[in-house]
């Protein structure tokens, strides 16, 4: 079972400090967010929370996803880090792959994809994307990032992009896993279609065993049911021993633990984020791996 550490709402020089501790507490890899900033006035609700409020404004610090793994890849040697989730429709896929690969060559391939279609209809609009249609723009990005990662001349003709042949280096020397993000039913479908894996985004047993058992349809759908495939659930609930045996016999692969802000009182200090991440590390990781 792997065991990751949700990191957004940190500021990056906390971030340099605790990464290595991350690591040493035994998880796997760390979450990072992705916003290009915050609007003033938020008129999207955010999907997450019952209340519809967004849990960061102008002043919570969002680093850039790729340059922030491209850093913190340097004070550790085994952490994995996660885009949790990069908001693919914001972007061109040439841009995201460049992106993708520059952080997978310095973290020496430690660098996984996870995007999704955002929620947040004020970045659209301000960055003049269109919001409507973003899953279908995702369909048609996936692809073509893929095929760049990989190091094969691409060229696109399709409804969103088109560009003559062209290629990217530097290139990372293994695979870059995509894993798609979010709930709903075309999110399962594009996860089991084209990805390496999954997120969620917080929910109890009874919801995962639902999204865990579509998740193994799909994929049995698109004829990839014996490729390796990682599911990491973030859970609303402590679960026994029991239920989480269940979870890891349909496909789980991993779990969350949810951000140091949401479990400290507010201004906590470096030393007190540290030494929650060695709770944490005491606690939840080595009792189940040992």
């Amino acid at each position: 079972m792997q065991f990751w550490q949700s990191l957004p709402f940190t500021h990056p020089d906390d971030m340099l400090e605790l990464v290595p501790t991350i690591e040493e507490a035994g998880f796997e890899g760390i979450l990072l967010a992705d916003h290009v900033f915050a609007p003033e006035r938020f008129t999207s609700r955010y999907p997450y929370d019952d209340s519809g409020e967004a849990p960061f404004d102008g002043t919570t610090p969002f680093p850039e996803a790729f340059a922030t793994i491209s850093a913190l890849s340097q004070v550790t040697t085994r952490l994995r880090f996660l885009t949790n989730v990069y908001i693919l429709p914001l972007r061109h896929p040439i841009e995201i792959a460049k992106g993708v690969s520059t952080a997978a060559v310095f973290s020496k391939n430690r660098t996984i994809l996870g995007f999704g279609a955002g929620w947040l209809r004020e970045e659209y609009e301000i960055l003049d994307v269109p919001f409507e249609r973003r899953g279908k723009r995702m369909d048609e990005q996936i692809p073509i990032i893929q095929r760049l990662l990989a190091g094969e001349v691409v060229e696109a003709n399709g409804e969103f992009y088109s560009f003559a042949p062209l290629r990217l280096s530097p290139l990372p020397t293994e695979k870059v896993p995509m894993w798609a993000g979010g709930m709903n039913p075309a999110a399962l479908r594009r996860a089991a279609q084209f990805c390496d894996g999954w997120t969620g985004a917080g929910t109890g047993f009874d919801q995962t065993v639902e999204l865990l058992s579509e998740l193994r349809r799909q994929r049995v759908r698109f004829g990839r049911e014996n490729e390796p495939f990682d599911c990491l659930v973030p859970l609303s609930e402590q679960l026994p021993p029991e239920k989480m045996q269940r979870l890891m016999e349909l496909g789980m692969t991993g779990t969350v633990s949810w951000p140091l802000e949401y479990q400290l009182p507010p201004g906590a200090s470096l030393q007190d984020k540290k030494d929650k991440i060695r709770q944490l590390g005491e606690e939840m990781i080595r009792p189940v791996n040992g």
